[in-house]
């Protein structure tokens, strides 16, 4: 299967610093613009279906890149959402949270419950179970996904088979970068490109 991993175009709760999550977000006119030139550089790309995030700023993310591609299904899940960064976080600029050690800890917490929201290690299982569902129903087909900086990094530690703690040292993604992995049923995978967002200096 190859798999080509795309992160949504910047949002006004970007530029905000505001910590998404499960909030829809809003593409800003840079991630509007970003949108299309991903969509021209995806343009001539063989794909056999497109899953996106359920999430406003990915699913119009993805109809940019399906005006290119009406022939083909578009999908939306849940699974592949960001994060749900809980009540402490989500919704709030960087600026407005007093990041210290005990902050950081919970922010990153692996396996702690995490009011009203996700820990890491369950937004790990997330991206594998997407991910064996993709290799089960589209075997030697061309996948495109776009999703969130987070749940990418882990679909990134599934492929790679490491543990959820490694997410936290996967390069972060920039908005409408590529990644293209070449992925076995055994997991056995090969990484064409990553994190390239070349389309956005034309």
């Amino acid at each position: 299967m190859k798999l080509i991993l795309t992160r949504h175009g910047e949002t006004v709760e970007n530029a905000a610093g505001i910590m998404q999550g499960h909030l829809p977000g809003k593409l800003s006119e840079v991630g509007k613009n970003q949108a299309k030139k991903l969509a021209q550089r995806l343009k001539n790309e063989k794909i056999d279906i497109i899953y996106s995030s359920d999430l406003t700023r990915a699913v119009d993310t993805a109809k940019e890149i399906a005006v290119f591609h009406k022939e083909i299904p578009l999908k939306l899940s849940q699974e592949l959402r960001e994060r749900n960064h809980g009540k402490e976080f989500e919704g709030k600029k960087n600026n407005q949270i007093e990041w210290n050690a005990e902050t950081t800890a919970r922010f990153k917490a692996l396996d702690k419950k995490v009011i009203g929201g996700e820990n890491w290690s369950q937004v790990y299982e997330r991206a594998r179970r997407f991910l064996d569902t993709l290799l089960h129903n589209h075997k030697n087909k061309t996948v495109l996904v776009v999703s969130h900086g987070g749940l990418i990094r882990a679909l990134v530690c599934v492929i790679k088979s490491l543990p959820p703690k490694e997410i936290f040292n996967i390069e972060k993604l920039g908005n409408t970068s590529i990644s293209i992995f070449e992925i076995e049923e055994d997991k056995n995978h090969k990484i064409i490109l990553y994190n390239c967002n070349k389309h956005l200096a034309n």
